[in-house]
């Protein structure tokens, strides 16, 4: 594609489950905010700074379209990361609304020490339930009742979903309870779960969906009726006395910034509406290379003895172990042929070492910048180990 057409020969990404590479439209985007209109957001009235604040607009709108929810009902924020998002939401609940939090056995560390640390906070018991092996949830046997709910839709070990999402929200918001979504590993690749869902927060990073880096939380406006004003700061008041404040996101049409203290990475969020844009203007035809691509690559690992996969069907993430191999050696001889993967637990300590009880893992994560002939690398390199 080339849009990656500065990937060197025979270098192959496939790292993309930790951040994707950025297409050149993104890249160029970042650098016409800093050329061209670097100027602070919501501050100023002279022209770079209308400019500044029509584009990070438009990516809030942008954001909205893309997951199909409406303005009416949500609004979105930036932050770091999904990781900043997941615990600036936790950070700022109000426990007596609540009787405990609830999150699984699969979630990145992200979800899964952010929860810990809330159930610390507050004193409400922590639960830790269940996935299936497909990613789904037996809803019949939670009790969500008044519960903090935080769960990914997709996981960073081997891509399977919350395929009953939709079941686990209605559940949750039945019994009294709130549900944060971590789609931080859905918005690239598996977009489609998460579009519609109507949880109380989605969390995201940009940098996992071919953007700058950058978080991103969409959430329910009446989200806010359950939180205590923590973490403030400029850019949050219309007005400050000595001992009081006016709170900007009072009013919706300031309201995201409740999650937005201080200045924000404004050029980041403007690259984020273009990789939006670049996005949606995809071909049929890129999408049906990428699963090719990992479909093929999953084959070929999943056929061999030696070769022990976390995955039970093909994902443009994959993780796995060779029987015999440190995977960590493997990753730094993998490197050597210009392969780049990741290699470890990938934040998923509990499940995959304490629960699993799996040596470190060698994770392969695609993406749209994957070119056949990087697989047939890739197959070359693993014969050779495998055998």
């Amino acid at each position: 594609m080339k849009d990656f057409d500065y990937l060197g020969t025979g270098e192959v990404y496939l790292d993309s489950a930790c951040q994707s590479l950025r297409p050149k439209c993104v890249v160029d985007a970042l650098d016409n905010y800093y050329y061209k209109h670097n100027s602070c957001g919501e501050r100023v009235k002279y022209k770079w700074g209308v400019e500044t604040d029509e584009k990070v607009e438009a990516t809030r709108e942008k954001v909205l379209k893309l997951l199909k929810l409406s303005g009416r009902k949500y609004t979105v924020s930036f932050t770091l990361n999904t990781t900043y998002g997941i615990n600036l939401i936790l950070s700022q609940i109000e426990p007596s609304h609540f009787k405990k939090v609830i999150t699984s056995e699969i979630e990145h560390n992200s979800p899964f020490l952010a929860t810990m640390a809330f159930s610390e906070r507050t004193g409400l018991p922590r639960e830790v339930i269940e996935r299936n092996e497909d990613g789904s949830i037996d809803v019949k046997e939670c009790d969500f009742s008044k519960a903090v709910v935080v769960l990914n839709c997709a996981s960073n070990i081997d891509g399977r979903k919350l395929l009953n999402i939709k079941d686990v929200v209605k559940a949750v918001h039945k019994a009294g309870g709130i549900i944060i979504i971590d789609g931080a590993q859905t918005m690239a690749h598996s977009l489609d779960i998460v579009q519609g869902i109507e949880a109380d927060a989605i969390c995201f990073s940009a940098h996992k969906m071919y953007s700058a880096s950058l978080g991103v939380i969409v959430w329910r406006d009446d989200l806010m009726k359950y939180l205590v004003n923590g973490f403030l700061g400029g850019g949050m008041v219309d007005d400050v006395e000595k001992d009081s404040f006016v709170l900007s996101a009072e009013g919706k049409e300031h309201r995201y910034t409740r999650f937005e203290s201080g200045l924000q990475a404004w050029g980041e969020i403007v690259a984020l509406g273009k990789a939006i844009d670049w996005i949606n203007g995809l071909p049929k035809s890129a999408w049906k290379n990428l699963e090719a691509n990992y479909t093929e690559l999953f084959e070929f690992l999943d056929d061999s003895d030696k070769v022990h996969m976390v995955n039970t069907k093909a994902n443009p993430t994959m993780s796995f172990y060779v029987d015999g191999l440190d995977s960590h050696l493997l990753g730094s001889a993998l490197s050597r042929e210009n392969i780049m993967a990741r290699t470890g637990y990938f934040c998923v300590h509990y499940y995959l070492d304490h629960v699993l009880g799996l040596p470190p893992l060698v994770r392969f994560s695609l993406g749209l910048h994957n070119r056949p002939e990087d697989i047939e690398k890739v197959k070359t390199i693993m014969k050779k180990v495998i055998q």
